[in-house]
């Protein structure tokens, strides 16, 4: 990688990025997924690093897919069997990594480790996951809407399930960046709730937007009126199977069904981000169904995120 002077952008959560930063993302992704061959040396000699401590199927497949076909090199390292920070600190891995690649993306269990990458890189880092946030996951979601709906502007979405989650929170995050409504609901109680920075930080950003983010008694509350419902796994990565039967109980009243459906407008969208457990976040009658469009949320993370790698290299977005 070529010396720079400037300081690299992170992607730690999507509220690093500003409104007008994630519409033009989201039209280069756009762009990109219309136009895949005009973007294919983009990224020639460019080579990404994935450092994975939990895996996945849709961001390891997404991100080296992207690089490849943008003409660039993608690197799998899993830190199962040499866990960050033991062998060697966090701080000089990410500043050897730094006179190796270009960018490195990073899907670990906790936001230090992100933090420490972030605040000791001189390239850009992407996380692709912790326990605080999931904003590869936020680009996509919002391409999505847009290409449903046309525009985010006006937008009323709905969250129910676990709310001590990274997806939420990013959520949560993207409405009060970009000024729509979001409301969620779950369970209540010390390990499901929303954690209190998350709350503030929403609450400064919407007094900027106009956006609003509440916290609903009931997923029927949430989700009444409303153009859009997500979901997400009861049992994210490194929840123990023995509390499976606790949180089936404790999460049940807030599964996404049929009935919750009709609650909402008649032309509402189900997401989820995948995976997805059938009978348990939501029927399989809701993610097989008209109103699903989870598949082309996921086809999404690849267009989104070779849109993000560009801006975040400092390549154009549109051909």
């Amino acid at each position: 990688p070529e010396e720079t002077l400037e300081m690299p952008r992170h992607l730690t959560k999507i509220s690093d990025l500003s409104k007008e930063e994630i519409l033009r993302i989201i039209e280069g992704a756009r762009n990109i997924k219309a136009h895949p061959l005009a973007y294919a040396e983009r990224l020639k000699n460019k080579t990404l690093l994935m450092l994975f401590e939990k895996p996945s199927l849709r961001t390891r497949v997404s991100f080296e897919v992207g690089m490849t076909q943008m003409g660039g090199h993608a690197i799998f390292y899993s830190v199962a069997d040499s866990p960050l920070g033991k062998k060697e600190s966090i701080e000089d891995t990410a500043k050897v990594l730094s006179r190796f690649v270009d960018v490195v993306m990073a899907r670990v269990n906790t936001r230090k480790t992100v933090q420490e990458l972030a605040a000791n890189s001189a390239i850009p880092i992407i996380n692709a996951l912790d326990d605080f946030a999931h904003p590869c996951q936020m680009l996509c979601d919002l391409q999505t809407i847009v290409e449903k709906r046309g525009t985010l502007e006006g937008l009323k979405m709905a969250y129910c399930g676990d709310l001590h989650n990274n997806v939420t929170y990013d959520l949560m995050r993207s409405a009060a960046v970009m000024g729509f409504d979001m409301s969620v609901a779950g369970p209540s109680g010390p390990g499901f709730e929303v954690e209190p920075e998350v709350l503030e930080e929403c609450q400064r950003l919407c007094a900027v937007s106009g956006g609003h983010v509440r916290v609903c008694a009931t997923s029927q509350e949430a989700c009444r009126g409303v153009d859009v419902i997500y979901a997400d796994s009861w049992m994210s990565y490194g929840i123990s199977k023995d509390q499976l039967q606790e949180r089936i109980n404790r999460f049940m009243p807030f599964q996404i069904n049929e009935a919750l459906l009709q609650v909402a407008k008649p032309d509402v969208i189900f997401m989820n981000c995948l995976p997805a457990a059938r009978g348990m976040e939501q029927t399989a009658g809701v993610i097989d169904g008209p109103h699903s469009i989870v598949f082309d949320q996921a086809e999404n993370r690849l267009h989104a995120q070779k849109s993000l790698l560009l801006f975040l290299l400092g390549q154009p977005l549109l051909d």
